[in-house]
């Protein structure tokens, strides 16, 4: 008997959720029981926890513990995004476990890892997966950028604006705020005197608080919708995986529209501002965090002739691409192989390319040995089976525009209730962007799930595009970071015709 545990997780502690979570329990009760083999020793589950770090996954952690321990022997899951959406954390406790004989069965994505190809179709799907989220990513902001072209604002509201529908119109009563707050910077005073002087007049942010601070009196001032221009995509999500957003330095085109909607403030006037800000401001610069990408050959190259570490670096061709090259940091910091006080340093071996190795790698996966057809029909049937469960949980437009209506007929009636003197003005403002908040949520929410339905409509083609994917990976016709980076142990390079690739499981 295989002492059988199984795991389920929901990313909100919502009621529907709730129900969702209470269905996987029972379904995980019920598919042990039908194994005679099987003994169910535990549920576990998380709530209201997202799936993407494990780290305060308290039930996931306390299952990894016991089978450790020895009390489990089978873990079940639904699905790999169940287990960890983070693909690293998957290999690494799947590793783990599969080293103690304990095995992860993934029952959507018919994978087992005690399966001898189990690892290589855990990491191919999640390549494809990975693969299909960017793609989903790029079509979402392609129509989003589509529609900042075309003047929609995308946001929330500022001080002395409204926005609705995507349109921008001036509230007047909180413009002459924003007016005063202008006047002020001209009269020579500065952002800690102007933050304090509104506190003690009595005046209110737009979240109708009273913390005035220098930040936010210093994007006021700079913010160029004040004088009727808008400019989109000053943030951008880089990583599709961790949604991380971060400043735009130039790596997508910001959408830029002059005289776009009524000003607030004369430009005269604002770019006397912006030219004092540079003048009394020098020293002033954003603080970015830095956004690295790791590698696949990152940390894996050795050089053959001094043992030292190889690092990329890349030279421009003359047509003004880059190209990727790797040296050896002994050579680059002691350059060629000398002596200095009987001592020898340096190291004379040459630059390689990036291209090479990568021709490299390929070949020796090539020459790795397993029943390619059979794992490339596991993965397609399963994908086949996931694409298929996909289609029965179809989004419901009607269902999400009924909501729409409903919360615009509320703010109707938080219009009229405000009026009657039913509510304080304070809380209708409040309920008002709380209720315009969820519509610009729910439209969004439309039309992330019409460009969805729109690539999923040819079954047929999207198959046979994927099977496609598969085959090339399966048989390495093309060089895949993902796939590199988990089955590649490390590169000994002696020179551009010996380079020897040692892959991990492989001797």
């Amino acid at each position: 008997m295989l002492r059988t545990a199984a795991y389920c997780r929901v990313s909100t502690d919502k009621y529907d959720q709730k129900n969702s979570l209470q269905s996987q329990k029972l379904f995980f009760e019920e598919y042990i029981k039908r194994n005679p083999e099987w003994e169910l020793v535990r549920i576990y589950h998380d709530e209201g926890i997202t799936g993407t770090n494990t780290k305060n996954r308290k039930a996931f952690n306390d299952m990894i513990r016991d089978s450790e321990d020895g009390k489990i022997d089978l873990i079940i899951t639904k699905e790999v995004s169940r287990f960890a959406r983070n693909t690293v954390d998957t290999l690494r406790y799947t590793r783990r476990l599969k080293s103690k004989g304990i095995g992860v069965l993934f029952c959507n994505d018919n994978i087992n890892t005690l399966d001898s190809d189990g690892e290589l179709r855990l990491t191919i799907m999640a390549s494809i997966a990975q693969e299909e989220s960017r793609k989903t990513s790029e079509r979402v902001k392609w129509g989003q950028k589509r529609r900042m072209e075309q003047g929609v604002v995308f946001g929330r509201n500022i001080l002395g604006y409204h926005l609705k529908d995507g349109v921008l119109t001036v509230n007047e009563e909180e413009a002459k705020l924003v007016r005063h707050i202008f006047n002020k910077y001209l009269e020579g005073k500065g952002l800690h005197i102007i933050a304090r002087e509104l506190r003690s007049e009595g005046y209110k942010t737009k979240n109708g608080r009273s913390e005035w601070t220098n930040k936010s009196i210093r994007t006021i001032l700079q913010n160029e919708k004040y004088v009727g221009d808008l400019i989109q995509k000053k943030t951008i999500t880089p990583d599709f995986l961790t949604h991380e957003r971060k400043t735009n330095n130039g790596e997508e085109e910001m959408v830029i529209i002059r005289d776009h909607h009524e000003p607030i403030i004369d430009r005269k006037t604002f770019d006397f501002v912006q030219s004092e800000f540079k003048r009394k401001s020098v020293e002033y610069k954003h603080d970015n965090t830095k956004h690295s990408n790791r590698y696949a050959f990152s940390g894996k190259i050795k050089c053959g002739c001094c043992g030292g570490r190889y690092v990329a670096h890349f030279r421009k061709r003359k047509d003004g691409t880059k190209r990727k090259i790797w040296n050896c940091y002994n050579n680059i910091k002691n350059g060629k192989e000398h002596k200095i006080n009987g001592e020898t340093i340096g190291c004379n071996n040459k630059q390689i390319g990036n291209d090479i190795l990568e021709s490299a790698v390929l070949q020796a996966l090539k020459e790795v040995s397993f029943d390619k057809e059979a794992v490339i029909s596991k993965i397609t049937r399963s994908i086949n089976d996931v694409i298929r469960k996909q289609k029965k949980e179809q989004f419901d437009f009607q269902k999400t525009e009924q909501k729409i209506e409903k919360l615009k007929s509320k703010k109707l009636r938080n219009i009229d209730t405000y009026y009657d003197g039913g509510i304080t003005e304070e809380d209708f403002r409040r309920l008002n962007e709380q209720y315009q908040n969820e519509i610009d949520r729910l439209n969004e929410e439309i039309v992330t799930e019409r460009e969805k339905k729109a690539a999923d409509e040819n079954k047929d083609r999207l198959m046979d595009e994927i099977c496609s994917v598969v085959r090339r990976l399966v048989y390495f016709e093309e060089f895949n970071d993902h796939i590199t980076k988990e089955v590649l142990d490390r590169i000994i390079v002696y020179d551009k015709s010996k380079i020897d690739v040692r892959l991990k499981g492989v001797t």
